[in-house]
């Protein structure tokens, strides 16, 4: 129990994700116990132990597709040849596991904190980001450069730059890496004036697309503040898969 708690503490610690499988309820004849707990990473590594066997395979891949969805899910098991949740055991008893996925906390990545970046670093705090600015101007940046090395799968990145020379360059960086969304200010031209240098340069078209640019959704408003917003609700958006269109539409499709 200490060893399991301690990796947990320290994938906590490094910005790992990792879900942590407990054995809270059991029923009958069961390889587990309650309070058995098996530590589970994205790459198959597990620390502990859940009763073994097929009961304990079913565990780590509902444990790994948790970590893919980064969703905690309670799971039922029955430990039986057929039925309902059954696994192909001969025990016949039943377990209930509680899968706690930990994620690292989102970043966002703001490329250029100038009148649109202020707001949107200011939001982004207030929706649960982690927030770094880089900028050319010391007194708008929170870290010292932009360095693509760290960007993670968690990293959301916004290029809102006041020139777009240093938006292309950075555009060029970003590309190569993990972002969970990488999105450009500027117009329908700058945009297309900056893709087809980067074509040029041998950039995949599939590479391209996953940029959004003009960056953020069509909320109609055009000050700073109003821009930030749109921005941060396409980047909710496309961090939670959802569909930008208004609730009242899908309840309605639902009725």
């Amino acid at each position: 129990m200490k060893e399991i708690l301690q990796a947990l503490q320290q994938s906590l610690e490094s910005n790992e994700p990792v879900a942590l499988a407990t054995v809270v309820e059991v029923k009958g004849a069961s390889p587990a116990q309650v309070g058995f707990k098996l530590l589970v990473w994205p790459d198959g590594r597990i620390m502990g132990n859940v009763g073994g066997g097929a009961l304990e395979k079913r565990i780590r891949e509902e444990a790994m597709s948790a970590l893919r969805e980064g969703q905690s899910r309670l799971v039922h098991y029955t430990l039986r040849e057929a039925g309902p949740d059954a696994i192909g055991m001969l025990c016949g008893g039943e377990a209930t596991v509680f899968i706690e996925v930990y994620q690292p906390a989102p970043v966002l990545l703001i490329v250029g904190g100038g009148h649109i970046g202020r707001p949107l670093a200011e939001m982004a705090r207030i929706v649960g980001f982690h927030v770094q600015v880089v900028d050319v101007r010391a007194e708008r940046a929170t870290v010292p450069q932009f360095d693509p090395a760290t960007i993670t799968p968690w990293t959301y990145v916004v290029l809102i730059t006041e020139d777009h020379v240093t938006d292309e360059q950075a555009l060029r960086q970003v590309l190569d890496t993990p972002a969970a969304y990488v999105g450009m200010i500027g117009s329908q031209r700058k945009v297309g004036t900056i893709f087809d240098h980067l074509r040029a340069e041998g950039i995949a078209e599939k590479r391209l697309a996953q940029v959004h640019a003009p960056i953020g959704l069509d909320l109609g408003g055009r000050s700073p503040a109003e821009i930030a917003l749109a921005i941060l609700a396409e980047i909710v958006q496309v961090r939670y898969g959802g569909s930008g269109k208004p609730r009242a539409l899908l309840m309605e499709k639902r009725d």
